[in-house]
């Protein structure tokens, strides 16, 4: 890894926050709370303030101990606060500590936060250092950044999907999997790939942005590190941008101060706002999550029921040329499979609509009254995108749904009727 040329600082007070603090209320109950419990309270140990809602601090420095004898370079840690003990804010503060405190407990594994879901994605590829990575299609931002890899080291991409590139794959190269996959919906088999990378030598990489906990726990297929653009269900409320990642327990001990050591050069920091956001919005995720899976799965199944009348009886039936989303894959229907292994607790929040016609498709959002037609997800309320808008290569009939918190019949409604009117329009 390209991080052995950089010295690494001795693990202060904001690595072992982030190690050992999570850990204090599995210890003062005596076993591991519930995921909405530790949504809220996973961060406590952190406050040395009487304040219930959690400050936000806008300093980029901080003072250092007064006394010259306590003075240890990175390591400034006050004895009031010894969780919450900083130095400078490109390398930790307290916002983003509580935040990543959160994270941590919620992931499942020691977690680093980033400024976006495109510079932890960055952050980790240069951390990883590897010559080829085996990818899919997916988020294309993900392939912008190693398009710029290859401009400066001549890294490969090979094609997730092709067995032919797939036999390139050799020892330290990563396979990287995006799942569910932005932007159908649908889902890959973790086990499957964490085979062929034990089989070659390689590490494992996730993005599991589309399914957030509770929806997935990607780290009991022995993935290395799990990334997630935090913009999305952890943001929640589509006014921040995070990213982050989640490194596997058993690695955390050496991968984890080296990837701080690194993100402190690399400079993708999060800022204090966006860290004091994502505690706010992380407290809500699981009951955010849930409703909308759960919306998300009611919409698609009605819009499946509908489309497969297949007699053009319904304004479905005869606007709605596809459907993807992960419970529309067949391993859906088998509580035996992979898939209902993988993806227990709901199928996501995101599908695709593939409308008739590239016109449809355009026009379809400008109808709608709930959906707003803009880019991203995740967010409390129901977006629709013309794809096209962001994504070059993506086939312009489609549509990308993200629901939100609203209410699934009125989702249902809105979509039906906007259909309606593109028909009333000649459309």
């Amino acid at each position: 890894m390209a991080s052995d040329e950089l010295p690494v600082r001795p693990a202060g007070s904001a690595v072992k926050a982030v190690v050992e603090g999570p850990n204090s209320l599995a210890v003062a109950f005596g076993r591991e709370l519930s995921m909405a419990s530790r949504s809220v309270h996973a961060d406590d140990y952190i406050n040395n303030h009487q304040a219930v809602a959690p400050p936000m601090h806008v300093s980029t420095t901080f003072r250092y101990n007064r006394d010259p004898e306590q003075l240890r370079p990175w390591d400034n840690l006050n004895p009031n606060a010894p969780y919450d003990s900083h130095v400078y804010s490109r390398d930790s503060a307290p916002n983003t500590t509580r935040f990543e405190a959160i994270l941590t407990s919620l992931l499942g594994a020691p977690s680093l936060s980033y400024a976006s879901g495109l510079a932890a994605f960055h952050a980790m590829i240069v951390f990883l250092n590897p010559k080829r990575v085996a990818i899919g299609g997916g988020y294309h931002g993900c392939h912008g950044i190693l398009h710029i890899m290859k401009k400066l080291n001549g890294l490969e991409q090979l094609e997730l999907e092709d067995d032919a590139d797939l036999a390139k794959l050799e020892k330290g190269d990563v396979i990287h999997v995006e799942t569910p996959l932005n932007p159908t919906g649908e889902a890959r088999d973790l086990a499957y790939y964490r085979k062929m990378a034990d089989e070659k030598g390689c590490y494992l990489t996730v993005d599991a942005t589309f399914a957030p906990p509770p929806l997935m726990e990607p780290f009991k297929y022995n993935v290395d590190i799990v990334m997630h653009s935090a913009t999305k269900y952890f943001g929640g409320h589509s006014d921040m941008l995070a990213g982050v990642l989640a490194i596997r327990p058993d690695r955390a001990e050496k991968w984890l101060p080296e990837l701080r050591e690194e993100r402190l050069h690399l400079g993708g920091v999060m800022g204090s706002l966006e860290g004091w956001l994502g505690v706010r919005s992380a407290r809500t995720l699981e009951l955010r999550v849930k409703r909308q899976s759960e919306s998300a799965q009611k919409l698609v199944d009605f819009l499946a029921e509908k489309k497969a009348a297949g007699d053009n009886s319904n304004i479905i039936a005869q606007s709605v040329f596809k459907i993807q989303h992960a419970s529309q894959q067949p391993e859906a229907k088998d509580e035996n499979s992979w898939l209902r292994k993988q993806m227990p607790n709901g199928f996501g929040p995101v599908f695709s609509l593939w409308l008739e016609s590239e016109e449809k498709a355009k026009r379809l959002p400008s109808k709608l009254q709930l959906f707003h037609h803009a880019t991203s997800l995740g967010g409390v309320e129901s977006l629709i995108e013309w794809r096209a808008m962001t994504d070059p290569k993506v086939d312009r009939r489609l549509l990308r749904v993200s629901i939100g918190v609203e209410g699934w019949e009125d989702l249902r409604d809105d979509l039906v009727q906007g259909l309606e009117r593109l028909k009333e329009e000649g459309f």
